[in-house]
C-alpha cells in the first residue's frame, strides 16, 4: 500500500484538511499504515499537482486558512485502478525476530525482558482493537462497514497471534535457562 492511496481513501470517506487527515490517520488508517504530519502534507501537494485532488473553495482568505481537500474523478479512477490490482504479500520484517536469531548465537541476555515488553504492548493493542470493534461494530453495525470491519479483524488476528507467540517464546526462553551452550559457540539455527 502506498501513502497516496491511503490519503485518497481517507479523502473519499470524508473531505479533510491535512491536520484532520493526520488526526484520522492516528485513529484509524495509522494502525496499519502510518504517516507523519509532514509526509501527509507533502503527499497532498503531489496529489494536487497530479490533478487527483483539489482544495475546496473557501470564503475566507487563504493565508493561514487550512485547506480542505476532496478527491477529483481522476483520483477516484486511480484509487479504483490500484484497489483492483494485484499486490504480493510482503515478508515479515520485524526487528524482534532478527534479535531472537542474534540471541541464538550471542546469548539471551535481556531477551526475556524484551519479550515481556513486547507482550505488554501487543496485549494493549489487542485490547484497543477489541474496544474499537465493540464500540464501532456492535450488533447494530452498518452493513456497509463490513470491509472496514474486516480490516479491524485482521488487526485483531495479528495481535492475537503475537500475544500467543510471545507467550510461547517466553515459556521457551524460561525452559532454556541453565541449558548447556549458553552463551557459547555459534550454532546453526
Amino acid at each position: 500500500m502506498s501513502l497516496p492511496h491511503a490519503i485518497l481513501t481517507a479523502l473519499l470517506e470524508k473531505p479533510s484538511s491535512g491536520l484532520e487527515l493526520t488526526r484520522r490517520f492516528d485513529r484509524s488508517i495509522g494502525y496499519f499504515w502510518s504517516a507523519t504530519h509532514q509526509q501527509i502534507y507533502r503527499e497532498l501537494g503531489k496529489l494536487e499537482q497530479a490533478g487527483l485532488i483539489r482544495a475546496l473553495p473557501s470564503d475566507q482568505p487563504s493565508r493561514g486558512q487550512k485547506k480542505e481537500f476532496e478527491v477529483l474523478p481522476a483520483g477516484r479512477t486511480e484509487l479504483t485502478r490500484w484497489a483492483s490490482g494485484e499486490q504480493d504479500p510482503k515478508p515479515i520484517r520485524d526487528a524482534l525476530l532478527l534479535r531472537l536469531r542474534a540471541a541464538a548465537v550471542v546469548g539471551r541476555t535481556g531477551l526475556d525482558e524484551e519479550l515481556r515488553r513486547h507482550l505488554t504492548l501487543h496485549r494493549r493493542q489487542l485490547a484497543e482493537y477489541q474496544e474499537i470493534e465493540d464500540r464501532d461494530f456492535g450488533a447494530a453495525a452498518d452493513p456497509e462497514d463490513r470491509l472496514r470491519r474486516l480490516v479491524l479483524r485482521a488487526g485483531i488476528g495479528l495481535e492475537t497471534f503475537w500475544v500467543q507467540w510471545l507467550e510461547e517464546a517466553l515459556a521457551e526462553v524460561a525452559n532454556m535457562e541453565g541449558a548447556p551452550g549458553e552463551p557459547g559457540a555459534p550454532r546453526r539455527v
